[in-house]
């Protein structure tokens, strides 16, 4: 059950940053998450530092992973949602961090509750099969049917096998992949 109401934390967090960067556009939007990621890093300093800081250590006990670094996957998904926002046009950007908040969420999800046949680092196929059907359909708005399969299943393959934390690189990845591959938007 924790894991479930930590995906569904990833998943609201991730779709709230995709709404925003629509919704406020680049400048705003980068302005927005480099603030964030400061009081984030300033947060997360204090913690290691022994200090108690209201919310934001209640936030970290509930729902993080025990990790060397509190808050680890937030601040890495903030850090490539920066990255993208900064570098591509909101119409890269957002079908990115869309990608890795459905994708992500599902795939873990789905793995923990359903996942019987395990392929990698504990991962299973019913996690990446579900995260990468769930990501086809929720980016069909955003990009041509032959885009969102393609970025789905990069993206699923990169959650998959990814030696690096998936919050840094999925988002990045499909940047590139959708800045470089003509007729996926």
């Amino acid at each position: 059950m924790q894991e479930t109401v930590r995906q569904l934390v990833h998943l609201a967090f991730g779709l709230a940053i995709a709404g925003m960067v629509l919704v406020l556009g680049q400048a705003v939007s980068a302005a927005i998450l480099a603030g964030g990621l400061f009081i984030g890093i300033v947060m997360v300093d204090l913690i290691l530092r022994g200090h108690r800081v209201p919310v934001f250590s209640c936030l970290v006990k509930e729902f993080d992973r025990n990790d060397s670094i509190p808050g680890r996957g937030a601040l890495y998904f903030a850090i490539s949602a920066l990255v993208c926002v900064i570098l591509v046009p909101v119409t890269i950007s957002v079908p990115a961090l869309v990608t890795l908040a459905v994708l992500d969420s599902v795939t873990t999800m789905v793995g923990v509750r359903f996942g019987r046949h395990r392929i990698h680092n504990g991962k299973s196929w019913e996690g990446t099969l579900a995260g990468i059907i769930v990501t086809v359909l929720v980016l069909l708005p955003f990009l041509t049917v032959s885009g969102a399969f393609a970025i789905a299943i990069v993206a699923g393959m990169i959650e998959l096998i990814s030696p690096v934390d998936d919050n840094l690189v999925i988002p990045v990845a499909v940047c590139v992949v959708l800045a470089f591959v003509p007729g996926l938007l």
